[in-house]
């Protein structure tokens, strides 16, 4: 072979080596489906596309998988359907989010599910049988890809779900945890965090922890772009329940990634559905009970504060209470048309199979309760029935509280001494300042009293209804 011969040779065999160098990862991310399974035979479309250009595509959860929709909350394995559609769908790995605690069916739903919840800040105990793994490495192609999990933490130091949900489960700040994980990017070509602490948390992660390469983000349902980079560190979240979802290309050379990109998709519009997939929905709707009508909504209910109300004014017709409250999040869709209220409506509205708890109270009582339930701040405050709220914010900080004044239902002055019946759920209580012995289980579940009003009342309509007054000073 003479000169030219092995120059040209040379060169083919550095393309070749650098073109072996060069390699792409894809992934598709989720977050907070809340059992959307509704979506699914479009998101298994797309993944079978995309799979079909690369069968290396790896597809993650950031977490709050169930709660949210009756069809599978409800289902006689709560939480069943969605692992079912996630294995068809193929996920290679989820977060655990605050709502995967919501009812006692993980340990079981983990048992079902074909892939790993990746969790570094919680350790269970033996005996809750729950299996969790503090990160994972994938390998694809040859490339190792380093995933670790993460969940937000309340003011209490747990995830925000009830606590009795949580027995023998111990939390770490996520902070700390993380940093024990820096030796993963050294052996691996990609790190990712798989995170369910909320975006102001993620960027607090990005700043911190520069061996991190991409941040998969959930918890606070916040829709970012494409473009979303700190600290030279990708960041990706979508809206809930299948707002979107985020198509991410990873290029990674020479051990390193050198290129991030995110493409945000609308899934619900995607134009193909996967028809395998469509089936098992179909069977998973199949629930003549949930169409069943309870009550006429006469105006449409546009506002979360209406339906709050309703509930409220539900727990008061049942136990004959002078008040009730009920939390903001507890509140689960934001508008309901005019027209049928059926059980779906409300199992949809309220889906945390909380019991309703009756409490006696004075007004100072029940403002310290409330208070401390929402740590002060406005958009956690709960809604009431039986009385009127009036909350003064600061100037600087609308959403800080600086007074709550308590009148009665036609705006008059509110004896605070007085002792009051309340009635909400076993959740507001559990999560604030209350006198030590002063909660008494009703043994009803909060969907029931509602479920109960509606249908004596036949007829409702809550337009307009504002019984929190909002000033600032």
């Amino acid at each position: 072979m003479n000169k030219k011969s092995c120059f040209v040779w040379l060169l083919v065999l550095l393309s070749i080596t650098s073109f072996a160098q060069k390699r792409d990862i894809h992934i598709v991310a989720c977050n907070d489906i809340h059992a959307s399974i509704e979506v699914f035979p479009k998101l298994a479309a797309l993944i079978d596309s995309l799979r079909a250009e690369d069968p290396a595509l790896l597809v993650f959860s950031a977490g709050d998988n169930r709660t949210g929709n009756p069809l599978n909350d409800k289902y006689e394995i709560p939480g069943f359907p969605m692992v079912a559609l996630m294995n068809a769908t193929g996920f290679n790995g989820s977060a655990l989010g605050n709502h995967e605690f919501d009812v006692h069916s993980l340990k079981r739903l983990i048992g079902y599910s074909n892939f790993r919840y990746i969790c570094a800040n919680v350790s269970p105990n033996e005996s809750t049988g729950i299996r969790v793994v503090p990160y994972q490495v994938f390998d694809v192609e040859g490339l190792k890809v380093g995933v670790i999990g993460a969940i937000q933490l309340s003011p209490q130091g747990i995830p925000s779900t009830h606590p009795d949900n949580l027995t023998g489960l111990t939390f770490f700040q996520s902070e700390e945890t993380i940093r024990q994980y820096e030796w993963l990017s050294k052996e691996c070509d990609v790190t990712i965090l798989l995170s369910h602490l909320g975006y102001p948390e993620d960027i607090k992660m990005a700043n911190t922890f520069s061996w991190l390469d991409l941040i998969i983000g959930g918890h606070t349902h916040t829709q970012l772009k494409g473009d979303e980079v700190k600290n030279g560190i990708l960041i990706t979240q979508n809206k809930n329940k299948f707002g979107r979802v985020t198509y991410i290309t990873l290029t990674v050379e020479d051990g390193k990634v050198t290129g991030k990109k995110a493409e945000y998709i609308d899934i619900r519009n995607y134009p193909k559905e996967n028809s395998m997939v469509k089936a098992m929905v179909n069977y998973f709707s199949d629930n003549a009970e949930f169409r069943r009508v309870l009550a006429i909504a006469d105006t449409p209910f546009e506002t979360r504060e209406e339906l709050g109300c309703l509930m409220c004014d539900a727990f008061m017709d049942e136990f004959d209470a002078d008040i009730a409250v009920e939390n903001p999040g507890g509140v689960r869709i934001d508008s309901h048309p005019a027209g049928d209220i059926t059980v779906l409506d409300v199992l949809e509205m309220d889906p945390f199979d909380n019991n309703a708890v009756l409490l006696e109270l004075t007004g100072d009582e029940l403002v310290k309760m409330m208070l401390t339930y929402c740590h002060n701040t406005l958009h956690s405050f709960p809604f009431v029935g039986g009385m009127k709220c009036e909350l003064t914010t600061e100037k600087d900080n609308p959403n800080k509280i600086k007074s709550v004044k308590l009148l009665t239902q036609d705006g008059k002055k509110f004896n605070m001494k007085k002792k009051y019946r309340v009635v909400t759920n076993s959740y507001v209580p559990a999560t604030s300042e209350i006198p030590e012995g002063s909660a008494r289980s009703l043994n009803n579940q909060t969907t029931d009293l509602v479920m109960d009003y509606l249908q004596k009342q036949e007829r409702v309509n809550y337009q307009g209804v504002r019984r929190l007054i909002i000033r600032s000073e």
